[in-house]
């Protein structure tokens, strides 16, 4: 067998390196970062973690136990930004410092984020202090969410919910269930904006509609996400990404 010589170059991740903790049964996540961070300079890695086909608090925070792994997966050479762990209710019921350090401890010293606090954040970006919420879960797994929000200071006057349980039927909510859903919690005039709760749904398409329908803010899990991480790390989002969020 002959040798061939070769050099060495830099990680593929040439402006950023982000990582992305998604949920076994989540079907949209994925496909919204790949859109929202499209360029090849950024690389995008995910790690999978088990999580239950119904959606209960005890299966959220049973994921607590197995985010140190998930995160262990990620390739260690590569230098990691900002790595991102994608499930809002499970941030809610575990905290997200906890969430934090537990990412920390498998993927080492990085940035992290997660839908509820890039949502607060986009909230403290954009000024809203009232907004109604949609989230596709039970009454047990959705309360905790609008609670964290109301904690610091962002009420939530008005809520809906699909009431499902089940993560496979919430990728399957169709764009015009969720506008629907929220043209209904953001019509009164003293919501100043709308947060489509969950990494699952599928919120993208519908961020333009909604803004335009109500004229306010709408902001969903995995948009914020990707913004706070790209504010984290310096990762160059698409030109086309939606919301008001990204004028900011």
């Amino acid at each position: 067998m002959d040798i061939a010589p070769f050099t060495l170059t830099g990680p593929i991740g040439t402006t950023a390196t982000l990582g992305l903790i998604v949920l076994q049964f989540d079907e949209t996540l994925e496909q919204d970062m790949r859109c929202l961070f499209p360029t090849s300079d950024v690389a995008l890695y995910t790690s999978r973690v088990p999580s239950g086909a119904e959606v209960t608090p005890d299966s959220l925070t049973a994921m607590e136990a197995a985010i140190p792994a998930a995160a262990s997966l990620f390739p260690p050479a590569a230098p990691f930004g900002a790595v991102g762990y994608g499930c809002t209710s499970a941030t809610t019921l575990i905290g997200a410092p906890r969430v934090a350090e537990l990412v920390r401890s498998g993927a080492g010293d990085t940035a992290v984020s997660d839908p509820l606090t890039a949502a607060l954040a986009a909230c403290r970006a954009l000024g809203l202090t009232r907004i109604g919420m949609v989230t596709p879960y039970i009454e047990k797994v959705s309360t905790p969410v609008v609670q964290a929000f109301e904690a610091v200071g962002v009420s939530v006057p008005a809520m809906v919910s699909f009431g499902e349980a089940g993560e496979e039927r919430v990728a399957r909510i169709d764009c015009a269930s969720i506008t629907n859903a929220a043209l209904q919690v953001g019509q009164d005039d003293a919501i100043e904006g709308v947060f489509l709760s969950c990494t699952n749904l599928r919120t993208l398409d519908v961020i333009p509609k909604i803004e335009a329908a109500l004229n306010k803010p709408a902001l969903s899990s995995n948009q914020c996400l990707a913004w706070h991480m790209a504010r984290l790390s310096g990762a160059p989002l698409a030109a086309s990404a939606p919301g008001r969020l990204f004028a900011t």
